[in-house]
């Protein structure tokens, strides 16, 4: 198994990409039980699945875990673990053409 110096950049930025996104998802979930539990303003819903569909399915994931957000949710129960496996498929598509 070879890789081109571009096939090698590449990954590199979709890793750096992957390791933002996730961050970011990983702490949305925080930020948003703190502010449920402060009665703040909370972030949205549709902005929680986005960043998880986005790439952030993971940290997402990790984020209702560790902070115990969100994890009666019938929809967050589905579709985050969802975009966790889609994403895993697609990252093996990736990995297999390069």
């Amino acid at each position: 198994f070879s890789m081109s110096h571009s096939d090698a950049k590449i990954l590199y930025i979709l890793l750096c990409y992957l390791l933002i996104v996730n961050l970011l998802g990983f702490s949305s979930m925080g930020i948003d039980k703190k502010r449920a539990k402060a009665r703040e303003w909370r972030i949205k819903e549709r902005t929680l699945f986005f960043i998880a569909f986005i790439g952030g399915s993971l940290g997402s994931l990790l984020g209702m875990k560790v902070f115990r957000h969100k994890t009666k949710h019938r929809s967050f129960q589905i579709l985050i673990p969802t975009f966790l496996i889609l994403q895993i498929i697609l990252g093996i598509f990736f990995i297999v053409k390069m």
